[in-house]
C-alpha cells in the first residue's frame, strides 16, 4: 500500500505536516511504497506540484525535486 510522504524542496529531506504547513513553496508531498511504479525519474516544482524539464530543476535547484515515478 502507498503512502505519502513530505520532503524539503531545499535539502531532500523529510518533514514534518507542521513544515509543510509553515512552507507550502518549498516542501513537496509525494507517495511511495507498494502501487507506485518507481521506475523513472523526473523533476517537479515544488511550489505548484508541476512535472519541470531538468534544465529547469538545475536552474533552481531550491525549488524542485527529483522524485521516483
Amino acid at each position: 500500500m502507498a503512502k505519502s510522504i513530505n520532503r524539503s524542496a531545499r535539502t531532500g529531506r523529510f518533514v514534518t505536516a507542521a513544515a509543510v504547513r509553515r512552507s507550502p513553496a518549498t516542501t513537496t508531498t509525494e507517495r511511495v511504497g507498494r502501487g507506485t511504479g518507481n521506475s523513472r525519474a523526473v523533476n517537479r516544482s515544488a511550489s505548484t506540484g508541476q512535472f519541470v524539464t531538468d534544465a529547469a530543476a538545475r536552474r533552481n535547484p531550491g525549488g524542485t525535486i527529483q522524485q521516483q515515478v
